[in-house]
């Protein structure tokens, strides 16, 4: 059975949300990989927010990608440690 694309779009936008809420910075203030975090949460946050345009104009292909490319951004911090996560849902930790 071939996926459903809507079901999917919602599910992706929703773990992205989630995810965003989670993610802490772990590294200590004005330090180098301080920057990372907020460079990767930056991404992460603006896939976000195309996303959600893209479902607003009727593009949940794209809506679709981005979700994930920014989910990605979040979960390649939170192993490389720039995040503090402990959902194993959300996290590949």
């Amino acid at each position: 059975m071939p996926a459903d694309l809507n079901e999917k779009v919602n599910r992706y936008e929703d773990m992205l949300k989630r995810a965003l809420q989670k993610a802490k910075y772990a590294p200590i203030p004005n330090s180098h990989m301080h920057a990372v975090a907020e460079d990767y949460y930056t991404m992460a946050e603006a896939y976000y927010k195309d996303g959600v345009y893209f479902l607003e104009n009727g593009d949940p292909v794209n809506a679709l990608a981005s979700f994930s490319y920014g989910h990605a951004w979040l979960d390649a911090g939170a192993k490389l440690g720039v995040f503090a996560v402990d959902d194993k849902t959300l996290f590949t930790i």
